[in-house]
């Protein structure tokens, strides 16, 4: 009955553009000078303005990029700017921001890369004041570059995934009641040797040395190569990793207890393993409800596919979610991916990414009932949407839901060169 209700209230049609944000349902993020600009990740705020961080290539080479748009897809001219602002997280060399977080104060956490070489990366993470001024109070003048011992912080550059696309390179974070960061990252010692690394600091930005009694932990399991895509933390404090195990590569996901030990509880010791419709697969992204179910989004390998699945609360196939079975994107598209996901309250399911076709590809959204169906009321009765911005290569990086059930979705757009956008759709 409750559900009934609260889907009786949406905004009908449920998937089209929202004509009123930006021009025609779509905002360019405007970074003054850059050359290219990728948007990796987005937020939306209790005031209705929207946080974004990107890629940015200017003349003197990449830097990490944060802005903030009007709820009406503007540029916000009181943060940063003229509602953007980039930097380097270190003098010497390129930068990337990869994803953010708000603070219950209003500060911003952007988490990222630091390429000091071509081969390369460096995790770091900057915080600032509303406003888009650096803290000084974090790191050192708001920045704090993560260095491990024997350089496992380091990771490799991933030259060849097209951007958008899940890759080697990450940095992604979350932040715990007690204002501790989690983050996690991948790194390399070689070609063949590959690890995800689970790594908490404090809140100023020091390693928290009470994590597993190093401040991170290698997301490893019998010595076979991850890596990691995702984390979530949980209402409990156990934290939940998502990505890839081995090669070919099978999903993975873990959850490690509040003090960094892996939870014998779930899974089978600690993991799960995914596998798509019995493909190789890799995980992108973790959701949980409000009743402890887990949601993850991934895709599958030859071909290329969007695959969603569900699991019990201690990692077992949810046989009430589309019979115990993933649920594979099916569209007229050679091949097609699942970037991320959020649950909306009433428990429907949001899924968004990109087709995949040489040399153009779409935004995709779906809407799914809490048991796998499509969401016959969104999307004109197909459960999910299709966006062509124009004669370019569209690429969704990140999605974000509103207090309306307006429906937010970052990336870029490709036709000369990358664009960093924004586009909304009525929920």
């Amino acid at each position: 009955m409750m559900v009934h209700a609260l889907r009786s209230n949406r905004v009908n049609p449920a998937g089209q553009l929202d004509r009123g944000f930006g021009f025609l349902g779509k905002a360019l993020v405007v970074f003054p000078g850059s050359l290219s600009s990728q948007a990796n990740d987005l937020l939306f705020c209790p005031d209705g303005k929207i946080l974004v961080v990107a890629k940015v290539d200017l003349p003197d080479g990449v830097h990490f990029g944060l802005a903030r748009l009007n709820p009406d897809g503007s540029m916000d001219a009181s943060f940063g700017q003229g509602g953007s602002l980039v930097g380097r997280f270190d003098a010497e060399g390129g930068s990337t921001a990869i994803s953010l977080r708000r603070l219950c104060d209003g500060r911003i956490l952007v988490f990222g890369l630091h390429y000091p070489d071509d081969r390369r990366t460096v995790p770091a993470v900057a915080r600032f004041f509303a406003d888009g001024r650096l803290d000084p109070c974090f790191g050192e003048q708001g920045i704090q570059l993560l260095r491990l011992p024997g350089r496992l912080s380091e990771g490799p550059r991933d030259h060849w995934l097209p951007p958008g696309l899940a890759g080697v390179e990450n940095c992604s974070g979350s932040v715990q009641p007690d204002g501790k960061i989690l983050l996690t990252l991948n790194h390399s010692d070689g070609a063949t040797d590959h690890v995800g690394l689970l790594v908490r600091l404090l809140p100023e930005g020091g390693l928290d040395h009470s994590f597993n009694g190093l401040g991170f932990v290698m997301v490893r399991r019998r010595l076979m190569n991850t890596w990691l895509s995702c984390s979530l933390l949980q209402s409990d404090g156990k934290i939940l990793v998502g990505g890839s195990i081995d090669f070919p590569p099978c999903g993975l996901i873990a959850r490690y207890l509040p003090d960094g030990q892996l939870d014998p509880a779930f899974g089978l010791e600690g993991y799960l393993f995914v596998r798509f419709a019995d493909a190789s697969s890799m995980v992108t992204r973790l959701a949980r409800s409000a009743q402890g179910q887990l949601f993850c989004v991934g895709n599958r390998f030859e071909p290329l596919g969007g695959a969603l699945q569900g699991f019990s609360a201690n990692g077992c196939i949810d046989r009430r979610f589309n019979r115990g079975a993933a649920v594979l994107l099916d569209i007229n598209a050679p091949a097609c991916r699942w970037a991320t996901l959020t649950l909306q309250p009433d428990g429907a399911i949001l899924a968004a990414g990109s087709t995949v076709a040489g040399f153009g590809s779409d935004l995709l959204l779906a809407r799914y009932l809490p048991g796998g169906q499509p969401d016959p009321d969104f999307g004109s009765g197909k459960g999910y949407m299709r966006t062509r911005l124009g004669k370019s290569l569209d690429t969704v990086t990140a999605l974000a839901l509103q207090g309306d059930g307006r429906i937010l979705l970052a990336g870029h757009s490709q036709r000369d060169t990358f664009q960093a956008v924004v586009v909304r759709y009525l929920g």
